[in-house]
């Protein structure tokens, strides 16, 4: 069974010679890449079926990035990057709390001996660095399984 047609997408002169140096260009992460092919093959009259065979991803995937571009066009590339227009949406959640810093120094004090910090234990525990943390000053609050994730993510 046919499903209804999907928008068609129209790209102005400068739209489509940066899109076409975006796939080009070695530097440009994969996932834009693959974005900007989607949007220069539906420029080019191909259905989304077509194109979810053709660039081997799910048909869902196709429509979502022909409807994101359509909503994004309106914009003029000044006031919205074509880059800007690719990348993915923000995620929803709460924000970081630790930041990258914090992350670093959390890190830096896993790597010191335990007995430096005048704690009797050979090897950093979940309980021991969060309280070595805490004490420190670092955050103002982290349980000891967070403590102990960042370890576990840092080595």
């Amino acid at each position: 069974m046919r499903g209804p047609k999907p928008s068609t997408i129209v790209l102005t002169d400068p739209e489509r010679p940066q899109l076409n140096l975006l796939v080009r260009r070695h530097t440009t992460p994969q996932q834009l890449v693959l974005r900007a092919r989607i949007v220069l093959a539906a420029a080019d009259g191909a259905n989304n079926s077509q194109l979810a065979r053709q660039l081997v991803v799910s048909r869902d995937t196709v429509r979502r990035w022909r409807e994101r571009w359509l909503a994004l066009q309106a914009a003029s590339l000044d006031d919205l990057p074509l880059i800007e227009r690719l990348t993915d949406a923000p995620r929803p959640g709460a924000p970081r709390r630790i930041t990258a810093e914090q992350e670093c120094q959390i890190i830096a004090l896993a790597c010191e001996p335990p007995p430096d910090a005048h704690r009797p234990i050979s090897q950093w525990t979940g309980r021991a660095i969060a309280s070595e943390i805490k004490q420190r000053g670092i955050v103002d609050t982290i349980s000891d399984r967070h403590a102990a994730r960042l370890l576990k993510r840092g080595t």
